[in-house]
């Protein structure tokens, strides 16, 4: 078994989802057993510079530079331990489907779970390759523990084979992505990388350096509880208000009616009872502008409401989350340029496309470190029915030490 299928195969048996709404950083301390697995394995494979943030549990370390390299620009890869809240990551049960036929997939006979080809026709892709799958219980982790696997076999490669020539290369691990919070303590001046890629895509060949700008909105409905038996003009329903307030967003703005480019206001959780209600809403963009004018109309629709039902009755905490980092890296483009001739030298045909999301490198990448997305090969993130690919974990690899060859060789920043 190649290193990288076996690091992964022991990293995704670790619990570390993290969690919603906790205060601290990290969300879940049982982050902190990958973090120190990480440690262990650097050390034993020299890599140097390695430091562990006891508080807030992020890994960073360096592959030093080839002898004569040490102009050349400091190189970063970096990706995330934890795995999403959305499905349990406890007791993960990873299998390899070897030579994978064409068919679905029994995940699960004794709970009837199937991977179906007619629902996830990109399987096909894989016919001939082997897969690693779950066991139809769990998610499977590969985001983004098939990243960190990548970056750490990169990483042993490098220090085996001397020949490959490469500058100073610095690895870094974070903790909590999955709530958004991945990047709030991670040290850019420590880090002390020139560029950096995440490496937390999907499919061989994805090469991403647009991303939706974000925010997030709690919409808290005040009503009055009055017994329904009399309740004629008493009575103010705070469910139904925010039943109101859904319904005079845009219809096709949903993420169920949405791909690529356009933007959406998702409605993710909605709890409460008559006196008091509250729900929850991502509201997501690719362009700054169509971004401002959806909180403008989430904010004028809430007001309408207040102004309907009285002051007070509907109140809106909208908080901004992440910015779209093309801005950002398309003053560094020689990343993207980079990352698509390396692809190109290993055979594999690069896939630009927008992310539907965010990264740890959208936000890094306004902290002062241009950062876009490499892929990691695996498809179906935060379900059962998650899996990647072996080769293709195994191409990325490749990927990451001819980049790192392609920096070594640029022998000045860009």
């Amino acid at each position: 078994m190649s290193a990288v299928i076996d690091n992964f195969l022991k990293y995704v048996r670790l619990d570390t989802q993290s969690e919603d709404g906790s205060a601290s950083t990290p969300s879940t301390a049982k982050q902190f057993s990958l973090a120190k697995l990480l440690v262990e394995q650097l050390e034993e494979m020299g890599a140097e510079e390695i430091t562990l943030d006891k508080e807030h549990c992020y890994v960073y370390a360096s592959i030093p530079s080839s002898e004569g390299l040490e102009s050349a620009p400091v190189l970063g890869f970096i990706a995330h331990m934890d795995t999403s809240p959305a499905v349990t990551g406890a007791e993960v049960m990873p299998r390899i489907v070897e030579a994978y036929d064409g068919g679905d997939i029994v995940l699960n006979g004794n709970k009837n779970v199937v991977m179906r080809v007619k629902d996830f026709p990109e399987l096909s892709y894989y016919v001939g390759k082997s897969l690693i799958v779950t066991d139809g219980t769990t998610l499977l982790g590969a985001d983004d523990k098939a990243g960190i696997a990548e970056i750490m076999a990169m990483a042993q490669y490098l220090l085996t084979h001397p020949q490959i020539t490469h500058g100073k290369l610095r690895i870094g691990f974070t903790p909590d992505e999955e709530v958004g919070a991945g990047a709030d303590y991670f040290d850019v001046d420590l880090f002390g990388a020139d560029y950096a890629y995440t490496v937390d895509g999907g499919r061989l060949g994805e090469l991403e350096y647009e991303n939706f700008n974000a925010a997030g909105a709690k919409v808290t409905a005040h009503g009055r509880s009055v017994h329904p038996g009399d309740a004629k003009n008493k009575m103010i329903n705070a469910l139904l208000i925010l039943q109101e307030f859904q319904a005079m967003l845009p219809v096709f703005q949903n993420p169920m009616y949405t791909e690529k480019y356009e933007g959406f206001y998702h409605l993710d959780s909605l709890m409460g009872n008559v006196e008091e209600a509250a729900s929850e809403y991502i509201i997501r963009d690719h362009d700054k502008e169509r971004f401002e004018q959806k909180k403008e109309i989430f904010l004028r629709i809430g007001s309408f409401l207040d102004e309907k039902y009285g002051e007070g009755t509907v109140v809106i905490d909208l908080k901004d989350s992440y910015y779209n980092m093309k801005e950002i890296i398309e003053n560094n483009i020689h990343l993207i340029d980079n990352a698509k001739a390396a692809m190109e030298e290993i055979d594999v045909e690069p896939i630009v496309i927008p992310i539907r999301g965010g990264t740890d490198g959208a936000r890094l990448s306004f902290m002062g470190l241009p950062c876009p997305n490499l892929c990691t090969g695996g498809h179906n993130f935060h379900g059962k029915y998650e899996y990647i690919c072996v080769e293709s974990m195994e191409k990325i690899v490749e990927l990451l030490v001819r980049i790192s060859e392609k920096y070594g060789a640029a022998q000045k920043n860009y």
